[in-house]
């Protein structure tokens, strides 16, 4: 099991910090370093940063938003830094949610997220493969666009940029079980929200069929520290505001992903306290239990136990939110 950096996206401003991780990561042999977006900052920007400062590290995007960037776009982003990186690029894409595709991006949340994953997916892999012109008769990412309001002129290009790597590596992150089961078919990996070793059955019949080298990679939570409950705030405090804040109260797949993981009546307490104001309480409503098992918090010896059903399951990378050298230093040393 490989270990990686993940940097999330920034809050109020550019976190400080982060530049120095990522070079501290490299130096302690982590495999990847990844930057996310939300409704701030983007994926991209920081990540190239990060590769000027780095030699070896991989760079992914998890995740880069699909309705943030048309998917040539997005293919142009990630084969100039796969070319100033010397190869490092990783491209992870998510589809976000209602709330953030209309609210933020201010355009339809796809009536059919699994065909315009799947579309989205294949302009970008024949950009990449440049075996000629862009074309696809799609329902929502046609090229050329086909749509009445256009001039009917558009012309089938392909890149002028001759990307380094045909095969660059393209993850998702799916939530759903039929969205995560066409993940393993049309993407080279899988970037989990939430992973439990301990109930890995949740995801079972999606993966029954994974492709060899098929990567699997969740983030989660880890910090070294003495007392474990203080060490799971920042957890819940991301719980509740996924949980409670990252969508409607009638449509919010992260919710429904922890209903499916055995807390159905706690996710519909934290949005019910969420979207009520009362957002301390949202937090407080989030089991210790749940925010535990997807983390890894505590002193090293307790982490060191834990960390062992991490790497006996079907995990391949497994991305860290670390706040601190230390923690860095001891996951790596742990992980052999």
């Amino acid at each position: 099991m490989r270990l990686g950096l993940a940097l999330g996206y920034w809050g109020r401003g550019p976190n400080p910090a982060h530049l120095d991780l990522a070079v501290e990561a490299e130096s302690l042999g982590y495999d990847s370093v990844w930057t996310a977006e939300a409704w701030g900052s983007d994926a991209f920007t920081p990540l190239t940063w990060i590769a000027a400062h780095t030699s070896r590290i991989r760079l992914g995007t998890a995740i880069a938003q699909m309705a943030a960037r048309t998917p040539t776009a997005t293919a142009m982003h990630a084969l100039t830094l796969d070319h100033l990186s010397g190869g490092r690029m990783m491209l992870g894409l998510g589809l976000s949610g209602p709330q953030v595709v209309e609210g933020w991006y201010g355009r339809p949340f796809p009536a059919s997220p699994l065909t315009a994953t799947r579309e989205y997916v294949d302009v970008i892999r024949q950009v990449l493969r440049r075996e000629g012109p862009v074309a696809l008769d799609g329902r929502f990412h046609s090229h050329p666009y086909r749509g009445a309001d256009g001039t009917g002129t558009g012309k089938p290009l392909r890149p002028i940029t001759h990307p380094l790597r045909a095969g660059l590596p393209l993850l998702l992150g799916a939530e759903g079980p039929r969205n995560i089961a066409q993940t393993t078919r049309i993407a080279d990996g899988w970037l989990p929200l939430y992973w439990s070793p301990t109930r890995t059955d949740v995801y079972q019949a999606s993966l029954a069929d994974l492709p060899d080298g098929f990567m699997i990679a969740p983030m989660a939570r880890a910090a070294v520290c003495d007392d474990v409950a203080e060490g799971l705030l920042p957890v819940k405090a991301m719980l509740g505001f996924y949980i409670g804040g990252m969508g409607h109260a009638a449509r919010n797949f992260h919710a429904d992903l922890m209903a499916r993981m055995g807390y159905e009546d706690e996710a519909c307490r934290i949005q019910e306290l969420f979207l009520a104001g009362r957002k301390e309480e949202a937090v407080l409503a989030v089991p210790d239990a749940f925010a535990d098992e997807i983390s890894l918090v505590g002193p090293r010896e307790r982490i060191a136990e834990r960390l062992e059903a991490w790497r006996t399951g079907p995990v391949t990378d497994l991305l860290l939110t670390a706040p601190d050298p230390h923690t860095l230093r001891v996951l790596a040393e742990l992980n052999g």
